[in-house]
């Protein structure tokens, strides 16, 4: 009975790790309405975006050992936000301003890292850590670009929760107006390598807890 409370306890754990990775990057592709600092905004969730798809896709990775894990981790994300963004669609923003951040090619190359290094958790770590901090902020720039004038729509629908004085009057850029994508690739860089091993740890915890 034990053997299998735990285990039906570690899935359980799986889906708070998939359910809160979503809820906590459920407006990372929002930026777009925080006009004035847009940039900024974009570099801060891009790290928090990191943050979360590391941590839970390595988990859920070394936990299972099979590669591929992360990529069906990055999918359940993916689909719970698709859900979660329907409700902005609900309230009458227009379907091409809806911005879902993209997990799936950063999941598959933290997959190719640990598969390309035989399951090596260390190489997973520092591979893959980097490859997820750098490309990550890269692919939604590039879902970014897709949204049709962007700057235009976020001030024709202002975004309902936002109190009145951060609704954007006037197109402003951030303090990190060099380059959004660099700044967030080379912080992601550094970050994910620690966001991908507390992952590993949380699986050796969850290894040891279950052992008991």
């Amino acid at each position: 009975v034990m053997v299998w409370l735990r285990r039906c306890t570690h899935y359980l754990f799986i889906v708070v790790v998939a359910v809160n990775s979503t809820l906590l990057t459920i407006n990372a592709g929002d930026y777009i309405f925080y006009t004035d600092w847009a940039w900024t905004s974009f570099t801060v969730f891009s790290i928090s975006q990191t943050l979360m798809l590391a941590v839970g896709a390595t988990y859920y990775l070394t936990f299972t050992g099979v590669p591929g894990t992360a990529t069906y981790y990055g999918l359940i994300m993916t689909v719970y936000t698709w859900v979660a963004k329907g409700a902005w669609f609900a309230l009458g923003y227009p379907y091409d301003f809806i911005v879902t951040p993209i997990w799936l090619p950063s999941a598959m190359l933290l997959d190719l890292a640990y598969w390309a290094t035989k399951k090596n958790k260390h190489s997973l770590i520092l591979f893959g850590g980097v490859l997820v901090g750098m490309s990550l902020p890269l692919f939604n720039m590039v879902n970014l670009i897709t949204v049709a004038d962007p700057l235009e729509t976020a001030f024709k629908y202002p975004r309902p929760t936002l109190p009145p004085y951060m609704t954007p009057v006037e197109p402003q850029v951030g303090k990190f107006y060099n380059s959004p994508v660099a700044l967030g690739a080379g912080a992601g860089a550094v970050l994910s390598v620690t966001f991908t091993a507390l992952g590993c740890k949380l699986n050796t915890w969850t290894y040891r807890w279950m052992a008991a």
